[in-house]
């Protein structure tokens, strides 16, 4: 059996100051996926290297593996927290545990949560028309089912 522990930590001492790992996941058929992010952007050059390196780490006549290295996308659910660091000042859109969905900048993020500044029109007493309101919103990790950017063009 592949040794997940052993994998993460021949990667973590490879990997440079601002890049780090958003998941590894072994699955009981020795296939290996490894999704890298870093607060600069990881190239292919960056997966192709660790990729060798776990590739010449492991031995395949011992375990037969299939090895996939790859960047998180820009279109991912963010997972780890130094992503939520990453996308400070970010459009996001979250989708709370409970079926709320939110859209709004990802103001700051913690070990506990993150802070979302959203605005909308809405009905204000006192005003004919609708106004807009900006509100802060502090939610835990586990309240977000899904954090992702908001991609505009």
């Amino acid at each position: 059996m592949i040794d997940k522990s052993k994998i993460a930590q021949l990667i973590e001492d490879k990997l440079s100051e601002d890049q780090f790992i958003v998941s590894l996941d072994v699955t009981p058929a020795s296939q290996i996926m490894v999704t890298l992010d870093s607060m600069n952007g990881i190239t292919i050059d960056h997966c192709v290297q660790i990729s060798r390196l776990v590739e010449g780490s492991l031995d395949r006549e011992e375990d037969d593996f299939e090895l996939q290295v790859s960047s998180a996308g820009l279109g991912q659910p963010l997972k780890v927290y130094r992503q939520f660091e990453k996308n400070i000042g970010q459009e996001m859109e979250v989708v709370l545990t409970n079926g709320e969905k939110l859209e709004g900048l990802l103001k700051t993020a913690d070990q506990e949560g993150f802070e979302l500044e959203t605005t909308k029109r809405e009905k204000v007493e006192g005003h004919k028309k609708k106004q807009l309101i900006t509100r802060l919103h502090r939610i835990a990790f586990d309240e977000a089912k899904t954090v992702k950017n908001i991609i505009k063009f």
